[in-house]
């Protein structure tokens, strides 16, 4: 680990102790050098797929896109920027967990909405009136049925979409 101050390679670990989250590890370090001392956070690299986006196109996933998304369905909801964040994560670890090095778009479309239908029905409904493109009132209608079945408790198993 280079020293800030003089660059110099040459340092030792004086302290080290587990971030709040475990997560991290914070090490306090002496530069063997120039004697001052510094910080340096470890934690492990995250890797996530590349997404593959309807056209074929692939780009870095990207946890904002979710977050702005969840935020848009969430917007004049009674949902703490905390839910929306923890949503968020789940998101995450789900894909970190996969391990695959690329994932359809649609696999994390279907994941925001699983998490928004647990989370808030009315972002459930106005996030899906955008991922599956209603092309008109009757399939937003067919929607909105399932979930008042749903919610009498009829135990008619939700549509799978094919996107």
């Amino acid at each position: 680990m280079k020293c800030p101050f003089c660059h110099d390679l040459e340092n030792r670990v004086i302290d080290s102790r587990l971030g709040k989250e475990g997560d991290v590890i914070r090490r306090r370090r002496e530069c063997a050098h120039c004697k001052r001392r510094f910080t340096t956070y470890e934690r492990v690299e995250e890797m996530l797929p590349m997404v593959v986006k309807k056209d074929g196109r692939r780009e870095m996933f990207d946890r904002q896109k979710i977050v702005s998304g969840l935020k848009k369905a969430c917007e004049k909801r009674p949902i703490s920027i905390t839910a929306i964040e923890e949503t968020a994560d789940r998101i995450e670890q789900a894909l970190q967990e996969r391990g695959d090095k690329e994932v359809p778009s649609s696999v994390i479309g279907e994941a925001v909405m699983r998490e928004l239908h647990a989370l808030d029905k009315v972002a459930y409904v106005r996030f899906a009136s955008v991922y599956r493109s209603f092309k008109d009132v009757g399939e937003f209608m067919r929607e909105l049925e399932e979930l008042i079945e749903e919610r009498r408790g009829s135990g008619k198993p939700r549509r799978q979409s094919s996107t």
